[in-house]
């Protein structure tokens, strides 16, 4: 048995959505852009699709772009709003904060944009954002729950910062972390453009949205079939499209109740470990978190040996993102929060989910103190 503590790599398929998906797995095929009774029937189930994520999410169906991940919703906002600024002689800087997901961060460096710190929780640096961004800038990017840490941000002092020193800005979050937890449709209300992703919240890979409001302009980075209002060409994944909808609105329906006992969870985790191993820290501590990230750190205990162990023992966890391959460089969101590059080695991310237990709870804890204690007699951590 395998205790999994890495759902913000990926969570189980919802059973809603498995169901959902099944007849365009089997006896439904058709493509939604043809003109026959069985292509007709794959559009119907597309645009029910839209409806249900648009209702979620807080958004006009017609502002709901379907993609291929949150990584290609990512880079659709950034690229696509870069080249329609550009041809259309407007501001097209662009702007980040330091803890972005990679695939916000390398684009916005791709494009020669700006990057603004954050403090030690992990929360924008309100006053940097103000000394980056300027009349020049087209687009600022700021995720609304951070992939690593957990740190909740609050994008309508964002939204009030741009309206100051860069009017002509929009407003860009990458949500794909806040949708398994966070009301998005309010929390997320500030920002023009918005990413999430399927698998994040139940339900399939391979299978994202970006929602683009009204008077947003953005150029595609698919060409070919014009699909997607011409925003983003390519066959529609129908199985993909109407899963990732049935697990939104599964996960919508009883967010609060989940997310309040997986944030007792993970109260108990966190304290635990802190009670039997000695010097853990909690990053991010002392911000608002998601219920269902701990990032923590164990001085002496290197996290790549921790993992060696925990996947031993049965326990699955990771050092932070798993987007990037094998190996573990640095974490950049605990670099910008002012770790140094000793600790952040130490730092391991528990990521809970809506199957998460109370026994997962305690397994895990007995399994890392156990690890923990074992390493901290070897060699310690070096520099």
């Amino acid at each position: 048995m395998t205790v999994y503590l890495d759902h913000a790599a990926g969570s189980p398929l919802r059973v809603e959505a498995l169901e959902a998906m099944r007849p365009w797995l089997t006896t439904s095929f058709g493509n939604p852009s043809g003109g026959h009774a069985v292509a007709r029937r794959a559009r119907r189930a597309v645009d029910e699709a839209r409806d249900a994520v648009a209702e979620v999410l807080g958004c006009d169906p017609g502002e709901v772009v379907f993609t291929g991940s949150g990584t290609e919703a990512d880079n659709l906002a950034i690229f696509g709003v870069v080249a329609a600024a550009a041809g259309g002689g407007r501001p097209a800087g662009v702007a980040c904060s330091a803890i972005e997901h990679p695939a916000v961060l390398e684009s916005v460096e791709a494009v020669g944009g700006d990057v603004f710190a954050v403090d030690e929780r992990g929360a924008i640096d309100l006053g940097d954002l103000a000394k980056v961004i300027g009349p020049a800038t087209g687009l600022v990017s700021v995720m609304l729950a951070n992939n690593e840490v957990g740190t909740i941000q609050d994008l309508s002092s964002v939204a009030a910062v741009m309206a100051d020193v860069a009017p002509a800005a929009v407003l860009h979050t990458d949500a794909v972390q806040a949708a398994p937890w966070l009301d998005v449709a309010t929390l997320a209300r500030p920002a023009q453009l918005v990413s999430v992703s399927g698998h994040k919240f139940g339900g399939p890979q391979g299978v994202g949205a970006l929602v683009i409001r009204r008077g947003v302009t953005v150029r595609p980075l698919l060409r070919g079939g014009g699909q997607e209002r011409e925003r983003r060409s390519g066959t529609h994944n129908v199985a993909g499209i109407v899963g990732m909808a049935a697990a939104l609105t599964a996960t919508s329906a009883e967010r609060e109740v989940t997310a309040a006992r997986v944030a007792r969870l993970r109260q108990r985790l966190v304290a635990n470990l802190g009670q039997r191993l000695d010097g853990v820290i909690e990053s991010g501590a002392g911000g608002e978190l998601l219920p269902g990230i701990a990032n923590v750190r164990i001085p002496g205990v290197e996290s790549e040996s921790l993992l060696v162990l925990l996947d031993d023992a049965g326990v699955a966890a990771s050092a932070g993102s798993s987007c990037a391959s094998g190996a573990m460089a640095p974490s950049h969101v605990l670099a910008a929060m002012g770790v140094g590059r000793t600790d952040a080695r130490t730092a391991i991310r528990l990521s809970l989910g809506r199957d998460t237990t109370e026994a997962d709870v305690d397994v895990a804890v007995a399994a890392i103190v156990a690890a923990g204690q074992r390493l901290r007699q070897a060699e310690p951590v070096g520099v």
